[in-house]
């Protein structure tokens, strides 16, 4: 029996957990949800509603992208992500940048200012730059948790206006988001699926 995950291909929650699950070799029947009809059989397990949510074979639920990060890496670390684990750039990320992240990608929704909100978040992204500088990836030489914890984001405020983006003075936060968004293990993780029914043949991540 294999573990569910409940994922939607464009949540960058959902989009860490996968590459993390993938990474370890962990297969799981994957589940796409259609987020204005989530099914029922994952409300039930996690009744916040939103994803990655991971249901294991003994009935144990993990409804936190970075604990089943930790829980696949826990199985298996092929590439030593959990040497790499920086809690303090993830925990900036999750919650500042995410917050300046959501009120220029989404202005509407927020009634925010995007121009002001971008600002804010250039500041974390100039961190990054420094960071990346002086090594390939965010904690030294080879990509690690905290890398593919945080790129998801980087992927998703590049992407609000990439035109824009193109010509910021971040040469190094490019490499590092090109060289991510060409790799195998993406590429892999972006499986499109159709959004999931009961009865539907199950269709694994692995």
């Amino acid at each position: 029996m294999y573990p569910i995950c409940y994922s939607f291909r464009r949540c960058p929650y959902a989009m860490r957990a996968r590459m993390a699950l993938l990474v370890s070799g962990q297969a799981v029947e994957l589940r796409e949800v259609a987020l204005r009809d989530k099914p029922a059989q994952m409300l039930a397990i996690s009744p916040k509603g939103t994803v990655p949510v991971l249901l294991l074979p003994d009935g144990q639920v993990l409804d936190e992208s970075l604990d089943i990060m930790r829980w696949a890496l826990g199985r298996d670390d092929p590439e030593q992500w959990l040497a790499g684990e920086n809690r303090g750039l993830i925990a900036a990320n999750d919650g500042p940048f995410k917050g300046h992240l959501d009120r220029y990608k989404y202005a509407t929704r927020h009634g925010s200012d995007p121009v002001e909100h971008r600002n804010e978040a250039m500041t974390w992204l100039g961190e990054l730059e420094m960071r990346l500088e002086r090594s390939p990836y965010l904690t030294g030489e080879r990509r690690s948790l905290t890398d593919m914890a945080i790129f998801p984001f980087i992927r998703q405020f590049a992407a609000t206006d990439s035109d824009w983006f193109a010509v910021q003075p971040l040469p190094q936060v490019r490499r590092w988001l090109d060289g991510h968004l060409a790799s195998d293990l993406f590429a892999r993780a972006m499986l499109r699926v159709a959004a999931w029914r009961e009865g539907d043949e199950a269709v694994f991540l692995r």
